[in-house]
């Protein structure tokens, strides 16, 4: 009986000005587990010398214009991705190239730092809900071990931000520190503007309360401080966003979309599904749950909630939840509200599942680590308080705890490859040291798979890339679907003079081809390619028998080769064709 108590007091004492010893304790643990899972992603990260996380290709690759402005001249990809990238996100960047710190070494290691600040402040927010150390811990590592089994983290693009500043909004809001509050506020439209938004939904819902059975304006004058002062922020933060006139814009709109090969079920960026559950609920895009919701599976045990509450007779702790616990419901109020809105306005808002994402996964670690330490607590608290000798119930609540202590810790180990963090391994050294050594401007035609990783890897500019195939604002994607078109069209066609034109057109300097890239089962198994209108065209010259005029100059204009691809000289191509 001694030791349950002792055990049980150990694990479930809250939070007072004597304890703190107890609460460094925890909060070091977790800032131990969050440096432990950063270090295994960053072995991945260095494990070769081409790595770099899948959708950094796209939002960090431009930076090394950082390092040396003569990289990507008038590069109409790298100049779209520079543009949409917030600026307080391309700024980091810059500071760090500034101080010697290479894009692609410090998206590596960024995460190390993301990860310990995300857990500081998922730790300290959930004691603001529940004052209890150890529910910090769990809260962190389950938020840690989320994180580091998908890749926004790993990633570093905006999104990977939205952990850290979110967290540190919602604990200072909690805590009602204005000053922090606005600053987080601030970083979140720098960082991961739609989800200032969100922030502004929060505050908004703030001035209500529930009173005599009713709805009622608050009569707390700080949350009116913070609504006008935080929307006040909001919009100077946005400002610069809703008067952006780029080039690149407008978004396409819903009935443009839908009659757009690239969001149908099958297409790349697949957001129209007949299905409504798969719509509304499931799909990638446009769904309101993330399929990674209850990853791990641990965060299941959040489902169990209510009842814990409904039954806190048995579990005692459970009146020790404090009335911040409230601002989750606020968080996913506002998130869901700005869901349904950006469905109303399809693209302008960027994508609807993007603000429930990240408001769910918040909320279903912190009531997963809060229904955890329940059962604990309820289990201690039935075996302490019956038992007189250590009889069965102590061994029930020894076995309880021991499981979910190693059901929470050890969970990683049961994960086939964790962390999993996207990174790709560039495996052409050759070919991407023979671009880097050709002059910085330039360009480079190719349809081949290996197109993705040149611009990273051996920073020259590339005609199109599947990597790079956004298709959300009209300026950019009408632009790059008539490249890619063209490209297509002219290299499958016979007639020189088409082959010609198109190297001319563009300027292209070296054209990177597949082995088996003028054969017909080629075209057939790239689904990407298919979704564009040169593709049938294509296929049908393949299958009358007419032979690609790029093909006579592959033999005469080779000037890269290895087992895969072959690199022809574009100036070569067009003197061979007109002899």
């Amino acid at each position: 009986m001694v030791l349950i108590a002792r055990l049980h007091k150990f694990l479930t004492a809250t939070v007072d000005r004597k304890s703190r010893s107890h609460t460094i304790f925890w909060l070091t643990l977790s800032l131990t587990f969050a440096a432990l899972y950063a270090f295994l992603g960053l072995k991945q990260a260095f494990r070769a010398e081409y790595m770099v996380q899948d959708d950094a290709r796209q939002h960090v690759f431009w930076m090394m214009r950082f390092v040396d402005p003569e990289l990507f001249p008038n590069d109409f990809i790298a100049n779209y991705f520079q543009s949409v990238a917030p600026a307080g996100y391309s700024t980091l960047y810059k500071l760090a190239a500034t101080v010697g710190i290479h894009p692609l070494f410090f998206h590596k290691i960024l995460p190390l730092f993301l990860a310990l600040i995300s857990t500081y402040y998922c730790f300290c927010l959930c004691l603001e809900m529940l004052p209890v150390p150890m529910t910090g811990f769990i809260a962190s590592l389950l938020l840690n071990q989320h994180m580091w089994m998908t890749d926004d983290l790993a990633s570093t693009t905006p999104r990977a931000f939205i952990y850290p500043i979110f967290l540190g909004f919602l604990y200072y809001l909690s805590r009602s520190s204005l000053l922090p509050c606005l600053g987080a506020i601030a970083l979140i439209g720098l960082f991961y503007p739609p989800y200032a938004l969100v922030a502004a939904g929060i505050l908004v819902l703030r001035l209500l309360c529930w009173k005599n059975g009713g709805l009622r304006l608050s009569g707390d004058r700080t949350n009116y401080l913070f609504c006008t002062t935080g929307l006040g922020l909001i919009f100077l933060v946005m400002l610069p966003y809703a008067l952006d006139n780029s080039e690149f814009g407008p978004t396409y709109t819903a009935a443009e979309a839908k009659q757009m090969a690239e969001f149908v079920p099958s297409g790349r960026n697949a957001f129209f599904r007949p299905n409504p559950k798969d719509y509304w609920l499931t799909g990638r895009g446009s769904g309101m749950f993330p399929k990674s919701l209850f990853t791990p599976v641990t965060h299941c045990v959040g489902l169990l909630f209510p009842l814990l509450l409904f039954l806190r007779s048995a579990f005692p702790l459970a009146n020790q939840i404090q009335s911040k616990i409230w601002l989750l419901l606020q968080l996913f109020l506002a998130s869901s509200a700005m869901f349904f809105a950006a469905h109303a306005t399809i693209f302008k808002l960027y994508q609807p599942g993007r603000y429930t994402a990240y408001s769910l996964r918040f909320i279903v670690v912190l009531i997963t680590a809060i229904a955890l330490t329940l059962i604990i607590d309820g289990v201690g608290y039935w075996a302490s308080t019956t038992a007189t000798t250590f009889d069965i119930k102590n061994l029930v609540a020894l076995i309880t705890t021991a499981i979910i202590a190693i059901a929470v810790v050890f969970y990683p180990c049961l994960v086939e490859k964790f962390p999993t963090v996207g990174y790709v391994e560039g495996k052409m050294s050759g070919l991407y040291k023979f671009f880097e050594q050709q002059p910085k401007d330039i360009l480079i035609a190719s349809i081949a798979p290996e197109t993705d990783h040149l611009p990273t890897f051996s920073q020259r500019s590339v005609l199109v890339a599947k990597e790079y195939a956004v298709p959300y604002q009209k300026g950019y994607y009408s632009k790059y679907r008539q490249r890619l078109n063209d490209l297509i069209r002219a290299q499958y066609t016979p007639d020189r003079a088409v082959l010609q034109n198109f190297i001319n057109q563009y300027g292209i300097d070296f054209w990177m081809l597949d082995r088996h890239a003028l054969s017909l089962q080629y075209v057939k198994d790239d689904g990407w390619l298919n979704q564009f209108d040169s593709t049938p065209e294509a296929m049908l010259s393949i299958q009358q028998g007419k032979i690609p005029a790029l093909a006579s100059a592959i033999t005469s204009c080779t000037v890269f080769q290895n087992e895969v691809l072959v690199v022809l000289d574009a100036p070569c191509i067009v003197k061979l064709t007109r002899n």
